[in-house]
C-alpha cells in the first residue's frame, strides 16, 4: 500500500506539473481523462471539487468528500493522502488529492484512487507464492542439512563406537578416514593415538611377562636348592655349590629389583640442574669402578677437558658413566684398556668410552638400549645383567637433553658417545 501511495503522489505530481495556472482549460481535463484510460490507477481532474461526483461512478457528496479540514490543506498546495475505508466510496480505497492553486484560489483538484480489494488480492498472491516458496526451501534446506549431518555423524559415530571399543581394551580398532576436512584429521589423529596406545599396550605387557620370566628364573634355583638342602640332599661340596648359587641368584632379584625401581623412578622424579665440572663427576665415576677393572687388570685411561662445564645432576651424570664404563669392563677381556675421553664441539660437551671387549652384532644395535635386550642372554645371566642398565642410560641423558649414540664392532670393541649441552655463559 505504501508503494502505492508513493506511486500515485508521483503521477499526480506530474500531472499537477502540467497546470500552468488559471482556469482549468478544457484542454487539460481532457489530457488528464486520456491519461486515465491507459493508468493502472482511477485519476480524474476537475475545476470544480463540486464537480466531482460527475466524475466517479458512485454517488458522492462534496461536503464528505472534502472537509474544510482538508480544503484548507489544499489551498496551502499540500497533498491528501488517505489509506482505508471511505465512506462517501463504501469501500476500501487509497487515495490522493492533489490541488490546482493560483494566487491562493484553488482552481481545481487531480484526484487519484485505487481499491484496496485489488492490492489485498495481489498481496494474498504474493504472499502465498512467498510462503509456498519458503516451505519448499526449507524443505530444500531440510534434506540438504539431513544429508550433510548425516555423512557429518557417520564418522563421528564410528569415532565413537571405536572410543568403547578400546574402553573395553581392544587397542586394535581402527576408524576408516573418508575425507580431509577437520572429520578426515579427527580420524586420523584418533588412529594415530590408538596405535601408539597400542604399542605401549604391547611393549607394557612384554615387559611385565620379561620382568616375570626374569624372576621366575632365580626363584625356580633358590626354590629348588633350598628344599635339596633342606630334605639333605646335599652334602660336602654339593651344598657348597648350592648355597653359593642360591646366593648369587638372591643378588640377582636384588639387582633386578633395584634396576626396576630405577627405571619406574626415573620417569616420574625431576632433577635438579646444577652447574658440574665433567671432568670430576667422571674421575669420580671411575674410582667407584676401580675394584672391577682391577680383578680384569684393565687400565682405564682417562683424557678429558677440565673446562667442560654442564648443567646437570651429578649423582644422575655419576650413574650413567658408572652404567656405561661397568658395562665396558664386563664385557672386556683381561688386560683390556678401556679409554675415557671429552671434549668441547658445537656448545656440547662430548663424552667418548671406548672398550677392546666383545663388542656387539650390528642387528642388536638398534635394540641395544630396549629394556630387558641383551645380546648375549646366558653372559647376562651368569654375570647378573638384566638388560635395563642401557635403558637407564638412554633415560637418564634424555633428562638432560643430550644424546646417546653406540657404534660396535664384533670381536673389536664398543664406542658409546654421549652429548651434553655446556652451561651458557652470561
Amino acid at each position: 500500500m505504501e508503494d502505492t501511495k508513493s506511486e500515485m503522489v508521483e503521477i499526480g505530481e506530474n500531472l499537477q506539473s502540467m497546470y500552468t495556472g488559471g482556469k482549468v482549460t478544457d484542454g487539460y481535463v481532457e489530457m488528464v481523462e486520456e491519461f486515465n484510460q491507459y493508468s493502472t490507477y482511477n485519476v480524474f481532474a476537475v475545476r470544480n471539487p463540486r464537480e466531482l461526483s460527475a466524475c466517479v461512478p458512485f454517488e458522492i457528496d462534496y461536503n464528505t468528500l472534502i472537509g474544510p479540514d482538508e480544503r484548507r490543506v489544499l489551498l496551502n498546495g499540500e497533498n491528501v493522502t488517505k489509506i482505508g475505508y471511505e465512506e462517501r466510496f463504501n469501500r476500501e480505497v487509497v487515495s490522493v488529492i492533489l490541488p490546482l492553486v493560483d494566487q491562493n484560489r484553488l482552481e481545481g483538484i487531480i484526484y487519484l484512487y485505487y481499491p484496496l480489494a485489488k492490492i489485498t488480492e495481489l498481496a494474498k498472491t504474493e504472499v502465498a507464492i512467498f510462503i509456498g516458496g519458503g516451505i519448499l526451501f526449507a524443505l530444500v534446506i531440510a534434506v540438504f542439512v539431513y544429508q550433510s549431518l548425516k555423512r557429518i555423524m557417520r564418522p563421528l559415530n564410528d569415532l565413537q563406537k571405536a572410543v568403547e571399543q578400546m574402553t573395553e581394551g581392544d587397542y586394535s580398532t581402527r576408524v576408516k578416514v573418508t575425507s580431509k576436512d577437520e572429520i578426515g584429521m579427527l580420524s586420523e589423529a584418533f588412529n594415530h593415538m590408538a596405535e601408539s596406545i597400542q604399542q605401549e599396550d604391547e611393549k607394557q605387557k612384554t615387559f611385565l611377562a620379561t620382568v616375570s620370566h626374569e624372576l621366575r628364573t632365580p626363584i625356580s634355583y633358590i626354590k629348588g636348592y633350598s628344599e635339596a638342602i633342606q630334605n639333605q640332599l646335599l652334602d660336602g661340596k654339593e651344598r657348597e655349590e648350592a648355597l653359593e648359587l642360591i646366593h648369587r641368584e638372591a643378588i640377582r632379584m636384588e639387582r633386578l629389583t633395584n634396576e626396576l625401581l630405577q627405571l619406574v623412578r626415573k620417569q616420574q622424579e625431576e632433577i635438579e640442574m646444577l652447574p658440574i665440572v665433567l671432568s670430576e663427576t667422571i674421575r669420580e665415576s671411575v674410582k667407584l669402578l676401580e675394584g672391577q677393572a682391577n680383578k680384569k687388570n684393565i687400565r682405564i685411561v682417562q683424557n678429558l677437558d677440565e673446562n667442560c662445564i654442564v648443567q646437570g645432576d651429578e649423582e644422575k651424570l655419576k650413574q650413567i658413566f658408572i652404567n656405561v664404563i661397568e658395562n665396558a669392563i664386563r664385557y672386556s677381556n683381561e688386560n683390556a684398556k678401556i679409554t675415557v675421553h671429552s671434549y668441547q664441539s658445537d656448545h656440547r660437551a662430548i663424552i667418548e668410552i671406548q672398550d677392546e671387549g666383545i663388542g656387539i652384532p650390528e642387528e642388536d644395535l638398534p635394540h641395544i638400549t630396549e629394556r630387558f635386550y641383551r645380546v648375549n642372554k646366558a653372559r647376562s645371566r651368569i654375570d647378573g645383567g638384566a638388560g635395563l642398565g642401557l635403558s637407564i642410560v638412554k633415560q637418564l641423558v634424555k633428562q638432560h637433553d643430550g644424546a646417546l649414540a653406540i657404534k660396535s664392532v664384533v670381536g673389536e670393541g664398543t664406542l658409546v658417545t654421549i652429548s651434553l649441552p655446556l652451561m651458557e655463559e652470561d
